[in-house]
């Protein structure tokens, strides 16, 4: 098979678990909000990497913060994966130019290795009907040492928890990552939340060395996160971010890890040690909320591919198959074609 007809059916398979249809919107990270601000480097940047965006000028960029649920419905107060995809404007922050893109959300690993792996986790985490669980059915679990099933939110009738969990159960790789999405809780906002781009990248700096390297976005105002059984609140999200912003800019900090020798390289299952060297790469601030969020929110289409010399991918399947299923996706709800590069644009 071709890597399109396989990103299509990457897809097919993600739109087929909806809880309900989405036509001409995003399958997953559905609702989103997109919002203006500037990236700056920081003085040690372009001794680890030779991109544009590094070199130490400003560069202006534009978010799309959402939510990692798929369909038309806004869920803000729901314990749920949250997206940051950023792309940064270059050679004079002209929109429809040439850019780079940086997309991450709350998960710090993920629950598949390689396609087989994502299309086997879409067979297994298939939407059930939820009820709340008794409360003897939750002291017998704590007995059995097991966590006990979570009350449904507000107007809930189904989700892939109890799926997620067998895969889980079935495959010790996915572990990690099922359940720390299912412990992730709801931000107070989109900017007190930690974002991870969990795929490995090779940078290249000044003298030629290449290292392989894994980004975050650490917000300067810390993480906070709610308890959603106590505030369960579909739309706050986009409301808290226009406030906060009004008030003075939001920032946050780019860090990229160095992995080392016996890093997981093309597996994005496995996370690396928390020994590894940092490096802040930059500051973002983020000043506005979109005002075309059309353009600006909806319709601009990220992909992990929109990068720039200094910074290749590495060899995670995962993020090779991202590359496809990403314009299948845009495609079909005609965003911004995909342009990886100067010449791309010719």
């Amino acid at each position: 098979m071709t890597g399109s007809s396989v990103a299509k059916q990457l897809v097919d398979a993600i739109i087929a678990n909806l809880p309900e249809p989405a036509p001409g919107l995003r399958p997953v990270h559905t609702m989103g909000v997109g919002v203006d601000g500037y990236f700056m480097a920081s003085d040690v940047a372009r001794n680890y990497c030779i991109a544009e965006h590094f070199r130490g000028h400003r560069v202006e960029v534009s978010v799309r913060f959402s939510n990692g649920f798929g369909g038309p419905k806004q869920h803000d107060g729901w314990s749920d994966v949250r997206g940051m995809a950023t792309r940064f404007h270059l050679q004079g922050g002209v929109k429809d130019g040439p850019a780079t893109d940086l997309i991450a959300t709350t998960l710090g690993e993920f629950f598949a290795r390689n396609v087989e792996d994502f299309f086997e986790f879409t067979k297994i985490a298939r939407q059930h009907p939820v009820q709340r669980e008794s409360p003897w059915r939750k002291i017998l679990d704590m007995l059995q040492l097991k966590e006990p099933v979570r009350d449904p939110y507000p107007k809930e009738t189904t989700n892939t928890d109890a799926g997620a969990l067998s895969y889980a159960n079935r495959y010790r790789f996915a572990q990690l990552a099922v359940f720390e999405a299912a412990q992730i809780g709801a931000p107070v906002s989109y900017t007190r939340a930690t974002y991870h781009a969990i795929h490995t990248f090779m940078v290249e700096d000044p003298h030629g060395v290449r290292r392989p390297v894994r980004f975050s976005w650490q917000p300067v105002a810390g993480v906070r996160t709610t308890d959603p059984t106590a505030t369960p609140v579909d739309k706050y999200l986009r409301h808290e971010l226009e406030e906060r912003l009004r008030r003075w800019p939001a920032r946050f900090m780019l860090m990229m890890t160095i992995g080392e020798a016996g890093d997981a390289l093309d597996d994005p299952t496995k996370p690396w040690s928390a020994r590894r060297v940092r490096v802040v790469m930059g500051t973002l601030t983020l000043t506005n909320l979109a005002k075309d969020q059309v353009a600006d929110g909806e319709r601009i289409s990220f992909n992990p591919w929109r990068l720039v010399p200094g910074i290749e991918p590495s060899g995670d399947p995962i993020l090779h198959a991202r590359r496809c299923a990403y314009e299948v996706s845009r495609e079909m709800r005609g965003g911004c074609p995909f342009i990886r590069s100067q010449a791309d644009a010719k």
